[in-house]
């Protein structure tokens, strides 16, 4: 719905807004806009040139005029100066309108740069509920096809606005000028003109509305499909998303063809309109020859004149187009700009001095939406260089309790403490600085393997990359590879086994050197060859930091100082291992459950 939505034509304060991006180019925009009125100008002197050559030597008028005067009497001499004008004209508008489209190509094109850039730095500080709520497919949209449209505003849209509306101006002052009687005759087919434009400008709307939705929906279902390809080919879902996007596909084919039908009966319709003025002005014009009232050149210069005039009308009916459309691509993009991140830093956020923290939760409460809680009073404290596991059925809020504590989300009732601060006064990005966090789903970006380490901290050296490296247990993989640490990663680390993929992230929590540890589910997606890998390399990683695991796999947390075990939201169960064993409670329960064709030693 967001798509369909139309912008006003003119909006003065999105346009306000709009021309703000343009305030460091203004000296360009400056001499855009002159060239654009000398252009214009410019454009009027050819067919008035053509008048004189024409009353003046080809059939002389009786009295010439100012002008003549000043040229030569003689008649070939006097041709040859008007030619050589006429081309110094078109020499001049050449020069004017390659000029002033070049500049404002550039400024666009500049502005766009800016623009992308600013969106783009945006939506990495909003916060993780944005993104939960909202489709990638529209942000993409946002990124590439909106600002596009913006673009095209600012480099084809409102200064040529302006450009066309003085060439009407100076073309109409030309006219009457010559001749307000044979202005009005043409005239005469400007209804029609306003007539024609105004169905295009409806009809095209709507095309260009339903091209903006079905564009927006290639890009979410591209998206979508493109990251779970294999899904598809697993259910062998090939022809039912194929056919599904071929509805979509055929949508915006149609949105084109009705935009294409549009211009292919506007711009004719015009031409045609235009042509019709011409024999309107042939014959009122040669009436006023045959009476002697109007001269041979005045009729041709202005059949010169209303061929131009209809130039103008026909851009303009194109940016109106353009103009509607860059309004309702400003107001979303404005719209997302404007989206506020519901986690914030305040202005006093600091972080204590002292490097021993302690981790606490105080009945805590939190629910994504509404009263549908996910975490109930929750309360436990980790002490500092203690490991705690989080362990509980899928569902139980594990994954919840990581992401209040690293700020992804706010707590909804009570409070989370690190060194005796609520985590709401840090500023987001120092309070994730000191957290080295391993999810389940490994994630790696395009780039070397070192890059992926390193993630853009230029503090890390390749000699800690290489010790992270050493401490899980990789490096004698990465240098084994061509080329060692500066190997290329694929998208999404396509060219790594999960395993090793796992095995990275792990060493680039480590090469951060984190005050605390963070493993999410970290050795489910791994094979068991790589899980006692990382189970080796785990007790390396905890040692002297404070660390919270959250696993399915109680193998994975029998070690920690404390399990807690998390039920429907709340804290069930607080111990060691053997402790909640000896309870038989919901751990035991879950114990069993792994290890049910084993001994159990309790």
């Amino acid at each position: 719905m967001e798509e369909e939505a139309l912008g006003k034509v003119y909006d003065t304060r999105i346009l306000r807004r709009l021309f703000g991006y343009l305030r460091p180019y203004r000296r360009l925009v400056a001499v855009s806009v002159v060239l654009l009125i000398l252009s214009s100008l410019v454009q009027t002197v050819g067919p008035y040139l053509t008048k004189i050559a024409i009353d003046r030597y080809l059939n002389p008028k009786p009295v010439p005029s100012l002008l003549d005067a000043y040229l030569s009497a003689d008649r070939w001499a006097g041709l040859n100066q008007v030619t050589l004008l006429y081309l110094a004209v078109l020499l001049l508008s050449f020069v004017f309108a390659y000029a002033q489209t070049y500049l404002m190509q550039y400024t666009g094109q500049r502005v766009m740069f800016d623009l992308r850039t600013q969106v783009f730095d945006h939506l990495q500080k909003l916060d993780v509920q944005y993104y939960d709520r909202t489709p990638v497919g529209r942000l993409v949209t946002r990124v590439t096809t909106d600002v596009d449209v913006l673009n095209e505003l600012f480099a084809a849209g409102v200064v040529a606005i302006f450009g066309d509306v003085l060439s009407l101006a100076f073309i109409g002052a030309a006219m009457i000028s010559l001749s307000p009687s044979l202005t009005g005759a043409g005239l005469v087919v400007a209804p029609l003109v306003v007539g024609v434009t105004f169905l295009f400008r409806r009809a095209s709307r709507d095309a260009n509305r339903r091209i903006r939705v079905a564009i927006a929906r290639i890009n979410s279902y591209l998206q979508e499909h493109v990251s779970g390809m294999a899904v598809v080919q697993l259910f062998n879902h090939e022809a039912k998303s194929r056919e599904r996007f071929g509805e979509i596909n055929a949508d915006h084919r149609d949105a084109f063809k009705d935009a294409i039908l549009a211009h292919s009966l506007f711009y004719p319709a015009i031409e045609w309109l235009g042509t019709l003025a011409l024999g309107v002005l042939l014959v009122y014009g040669g009436y006023q020859i045959t009476s002697g009232v109007m001269t041979i050149g005045v009729l041709v210069a202005f059949m010169q004149y209303s061929l131009r005039v209809f130039r103008p009308i026909q851009d303009l009916g194109e940016k109106y187009n353009i103009l509607q459309s860059a309004m309702a691509s400003a107001e979303r993009i404005f719209k997302l700009l404007d989206t506020q991140p519901a986690v914030v830093a305040l202005a006093t956020g600091h972080w204590p001095l002292a490097t021993g923290k302690r981790v606490e939760f105080q009945n805590v409460w939190f629910a994504y939406q509404g009263e549908e809680w996910v975490l109930k009073d929750v309360s436990f404290a980790v002490e500092p260089g203690d490991t705690v596991a989080l362990v509980g059925h899928t569902g139980a809020g594990k994954t919840t309790i990581l992401s209040l504590l690293l700020r992804f989300y706010d707590v909804t009732k009570g409070k989370i403490l690190v060194g005796g601060v609520d985590v709401r006064e840090y500023d987001p990005v120092e309070l994730r600085r000191r957290f080295g966090v391993v999810l389940q789903d490994p994630f790696l970006f395009s780039g070397s393997i070192a890059g992926n380490i390193r993630l853009g901290t230029d503090g890390i050296s390749d000699q800690r990359v290489e010790e992270a490296a050493e401490e899980v247990n990789l490096a004698d993989f990465i240098r084994a590879l061509p080329n060692g640490f500066h190997e290329e990663v694929r998208e999404r680390g396509s060219s790594l086994s999960t395993g090793q993929k796992q095995l990275i992230n792990f060493a680039r929590a480590l090469a951060h050197s984190p005050e605390f540890l963070i493993l999410d589910e970290a050795t489910s997606s791994v094979d068991t060859e790589t899980e006692f890998r990382v189970r080796d390399a785990l007790n390396r990683m905890v040692t002297g930091r404070t660390s919270i695991l959250v696993a399915h796999r109680l193998s994975t947390v029998q070690r920690a100082d404390r399990i807690l075990v998390m039920h429907k939201g709340r804290l069930r169960e607080s111990g060691s291992h053997q402790e909640l064993l000896g309870q038989r409670g919901i751990y035991w329960r879950l114990y069993q459950l792994q290890y049910k064709d084993q001994e159990s030693p309790a």
